[in-house]
This record gives C-alpha cells, structure tokens and sequence, in this order.
C-alpha cells in the first residue's frame, strides 16, 4: 500500500472538523487493506476525511490529478493542515473522483486537453462517470474516490468491482466513501463505519446500507403499503 495511516493533530484545529464527532474520536489510524470503503449517513464526516488525505497527497479538493489546478469555490476544510501520513511507497499515478463536482472538473479537462480531450460532456453521466474511472486507472495507483455510485447503474457498480480487483492485482490501493451495498461488498476490504459517532471498522452484512437495502428488498411489499397509506392525507 502507498499510505499505511494518519494521525491527526487536534490541538491545531479550530474549524468545524473539530465539531464532527466521528472524526474526534480518530487520533490515529492504519489501513490494513488495499482498498478501503468509508460508510455511514449522511454527514458523519466520511468525505471530509477522504478530501483531507486526498488534499495531503497533492490532489486538488475538487477532483482530478495532481496536474489539475483550479477551484470553483472553497468550501474545504484545513484538515489535511493537521494531518501526518505514514506513506510506505510513492504512487505512479493518483486521481480523486468526486461526484459533487465532477462536473467542474470534466469542464477542465476539455480546456487542458484541447484537441485530445475525451470530452465527457458528451456522454451520458454516467458513462462520462465509468470513462474516467476506465482511463484514470492504472497499474500502482492510489485512488480517491467519493461517492461513485452516485451516476453509476447497478450494472456498472457491478462492473466497478472488477475493475477495482483488477486493479489491486496491479498494485494500486483505493480508498472510497459510499452508500452503496454493491460498493460495499467488495471481497476482503476494510469497512469504516462513521455512524453513532465514532469511527470503527465493522463488517459488511453490519453496515447501515446493507442492513436498510436487506431490509427493504425482504419487505417490499410492507413498505409500498405503508408510504401508501401514510400518503393518504396528500403529503405530496
């Protein structure tokens, strides 16, 4: 693996990293796997960690490699300014997907590669989404990526997986927030739970989205009756 852990230095923080209760309770951490889901509801601080230790690693905040260059509007916090990584190797190639502005940065790639631009624009968002995935992949890579599903089919989540294992079989190491079951089901990676307040490492059939997905999928029909009958009154 390219980074083997962090430590976060919490006495210099003043900004609302500090207020994250899940974040406080990391002082230190190891990854012990090459690929690396972060997990947990909305606003427990997962994409915050992950845009830090990107950032720490020279990427721009918005996405892309190393080699891109601009910002829309910052909104990031100083985190990665308090953050120590334990790195084991350099990566050949490094690239930070995130799916709130990728469109930022597709807009950026068709002025950096001019005539050469693979124009993603063009298609769909989601074969825009697997396009840079496909491409941006490489042998010795380290990946950052946040919430990718959010464009991707169940199709091509699907094939996400195979790409990330073929990847790891060439030496590359992923680390991913998500909400998705599929995502999550990753053979033998590290799961990080950010829910109820701390940081802990739980296994897949313990996460929330696998437990809410199981859930629904086992009572679907308990569920179309209940929003039915709770929409009687024309909440909508």
């Amino acid at each position: 693996m390219f980074i083997n852990g962090f430590d976060i230095l919490w006495d210099e923080i003043d900004d609302y990293v500090a207020d994250i209760k899940s974040l406080r309770s990391i002082d230190q951490f190891m990854f012990n796997k090459p690929v690396t889901f972060f997990c947990g509801e909305n606003g427990s601080g997962k994409s915050t960690l992950l845009e830090a230790l990107a950032i720490k690693n020279g990427l721009n905040p918005e996405g892309g490699t190393r080699n891109y260059d601009f910002s829309t509007y910052d909104s990031y916090s100083s985190l990665h300014k308090h953050m120590r990584l334990w790195r084991n190797r350099k990566p050949d190639w490094m690239y930070f997907l995130r799916a709130e502005s990728f469109y930022n940065v597709a807009t950026k790639e068709m002025e950096y590669g001019g005539i050469f631009s693979e124009r993603y624009h063009d298609q769909s968002h989601g074969q825009s989404f697997f396009s840079v995935l496909m491409k941006q992949t490489n042998k010795n890579g380290l990946y950052f990526l946040d919430e990718p599903e959010a464009a991707l089919s169940c199709q091509n989540q699907l094939a996400l997986l195979y790409l990330i294992e073929e990847c790891v079989k060439q030496n590359c190491q992923f680390i991913i927030a998500t909400h998705s079951p599929i995502l999550l089901g990753f053979p033998n990676a590290q799961i990080l739970s950010f829910d109820d307040g701390k940081v802990e490492e739980v296994d897949y059939k313990s996460t929330s989205s696998y437990q809410t997905m199981k859930l629904f999928l086992d009572r679907y029909d308990y569920f179309v009756k209940d929003i039915q009958e709770n929409n009687e009154g024309g909440i909508l």
